[in-house]
């Protein structure tokens, strides 16, 4: 057995990681549907208006009575990519895969060690790799909280039925534009740089802590379940806001100017909804959706990063035996 120290190339940790989000996405969805009509739910509406959905249980039951499997898994086709739009999405699931070079990188920029775990420079490529998927994958995004929000028994905010992705792409040029792919990008990469900023080094953190303190071996399940568990709560407590304005943004209806130009006829930019959001439903419109944002984001963390470990160990005991770091 060769005795060479090998580490994970660029293009096997895109695969991995997204192999291991494909897995998570196909279980979280549901959470996701609910969470997305709850927070379009009394939008801009002062006290909050009529409620359809009581809480995170209600929506998901809801949706289940009134629109079967269907309704609970609406959008995702385009979450989980089973098109032939399946290569692009694939590389934006698996955007984590930018984390450790940019880390190693930006380490060795700073004179440091790449091995070394320094929590400045693992915020700032959470971030970064964060934002590099939201840019990539912004145009599929869109279409998933739109289909997710449409329902024809219980609509709630602006209804668009699109019959599949191709139909969504299409539907958006021809009434929007380009401009239409784009719309929402910026709250998109708000959202997510402060989700992955947060999400990998607390995972990395954790599980550093686990095993530095012999608490739990490296490579232990429960090791990675411990670490994805610590994660997803800081996550769900640091993105909710920006995951509430990105939700609007991207629902809200546009409105055509006198030059041609499509915009959003509720919201400027995601500051500009998160201020509108506060002033008429007061903070608490910030969170709405926690709930079901955590029965979302806390599995699909555990499952992302516990898979991920595990697929890329499978993958090194199948192709180098035990030559690897």
């Amino acid at each position: 057995m060769s005795t060479d120290v090998r580490q994970l190339s660029t293009t096997e940790g895109f695969l991995c990681g997204g192999l291991a989000a494909c897995i998570a996405v196909t279980i979280s969805n549901p959470a996701e549907v609910a969470k997305t009509r709850l927070q379009l739910q009394g939008e801009l509406v002062k006290g909050g208006g009529l409620k359809v959905y009581n809480n995170a249980f209600d929506a998901m039951i809801k949706t289940w009575k009134n629109e079967g499997i269907r309704g609970m898994q609406r959008g995702l086709g385009v979450a989980v990519c089973q098109s032939p739009n399946f290569q692009l999405a694939f590389l934006t699931r698996a955007a984590a895969g930018f984390y450790e070079p940019f880390r190693r990188t930006i380490n060795r920029v700073f004179g440091w060690s790449s091995a070394d775990q320094i929590p400045i420079t693992s915020l700032v490529a959470g971030a970064a790799s964060g934002a590099v998927g939201a840019i990539i994958g912004n145009p599929l995004f869109l279409i998933k909280a739109r289909m997710q929000a449409y329902s024809p028994a219980l609509p709630i905010g602006t209804q668009r039925h699109y019959k599949n992705s191709f139909d969504a792409l299409a539907t958006i040029w021809r009434t929007e534009g380009i401009r239409g792919y784009v719309r929402g990008m910026d709250a998109a990469i708000l959202r997510t740089a402060m989700g992955s900023s947060v999400q990998l080094p607390t995972y990395n953190w954790t599980k550093n802590q686990l095993v530095g303190h012999a608490i739990l071996p490296s490579d232990s399940v429960w090791t990675f379940l411990a670490s994805s568990s610590v994660s997803g709560v800081c996550v769900c407590l640091v993105m909710q806001p920006a995951d509430t304005a990105l939700t609007r943004m991207y629902n809200q209806p546009t409105t055509k100017l006198p030059d041609g130009r499509v915009v959003g006829a509720l919201y400027k930019s995601p500051i500009d909804c998160l201020w509108r959001t506060v002033k008429t439903e007061g903070v608490l419109g910030w969170y709405k959706g926690s709930l079901a944002h955590f029965l979302r984001i806390t599995p699909h963390t555990i499952i992302t990063l516990t898979m991920n470990d595990v697929i890329r160990n499978l993958y090194k005991d199948l192709a180098w035996g035990r030559s690897y770091v």
